[in-house]
């Protein structure tokens, strides 16, 4: 598999691979960042160019993940990277808890170690759910969402695409955030939200739209 990115949460990304016991002919993809060099911890190779990238997916393996934040990124290297031939693949940490009921993942997904997902819970496409969160029942939430380590989103929630909740925020029950909002660090969401702002503090209020 081709992890998109070698720094930051690639990173985490790599443990979730460890984890499940799925690193042979793992790779990491970085065209930017010229200091990393050609190997990630001594042992996985960085390519750094398309037509490597087009290569591994011709030779080695087809699959890809998407390493790097920040939703509208997420969304430009999955249609980067499909069309290169590669196929997103979702990814779940062993020690994340899912609920048994009801639960759909869109392709792409990744949830990191500790966080519990209930039941009846639907995720849209390339959703990434950061360590230690927790989604309560009937929950829906939209494509190519960040959501940060220590977010806790009560259930009946609907959350809209390329929304970014900020570490240690907490979303009440049947809130409705719309979609591109960014959400500050530590907030309580009391309220709905509506498209295309920033909201931040306890209670949360928007600062800009």
């Amino acid at each position: 598999m081709l992890i998109i990115g070698a720094k930051g949460f690639a990173k985490e990304v790599l443990e979730i691979c460890f984890q499940n016991n799925a690193i042979e002919n793992l790779a990491f993809y970085d065209d930017i960042n010229e200091e990393i060099g050609s190997t990630l911890f001594q042992q996985f190779p960085i390519l750094n160019s398309i037509e490597q990238a087009k290569k591994y997916f011709e030779k080695t393996d087809n699959r890809f993940t998407i390493g790097i934040g920040n939703p509208h990124l997420r969304s430009q290297l999955f249609e980067k990277f499909t069309s290169l031939g590669g196929e997103v693949c979702t990814l779940i940490s062993p020690f994340a808890r899912i609920g048994n009921y009801g639960n759909s993942m869109g392709e792409g997904c990744i949830i990191l170690t500790a966080s519990i997902l209930t039941n009846d819970i639907l995720l849209g496409k390339c959703v990434l759910i950061n360590l230690s969160c927790t989604i309560g029942h009937d929950v829906r939430i939209g494509d190519f969402v960040e959501v940060c380590p220590g977010v806790n989103i009560s259930g009946n929630c609907k959350i809209g695409n390329f929304t970014f909740i900020g570490t240690n925020s907490t979303i009440l029950p049947g809130i409705k955030i719309g979609e591109n909002v960014v959400i500050g660090a530590g907030s309580v969401v009391t309220k709905d939200i509506p498209d295309n702002c920033t909201a931040v503090g306890i209670p949360a209020r928007v600062i800009k739209q």
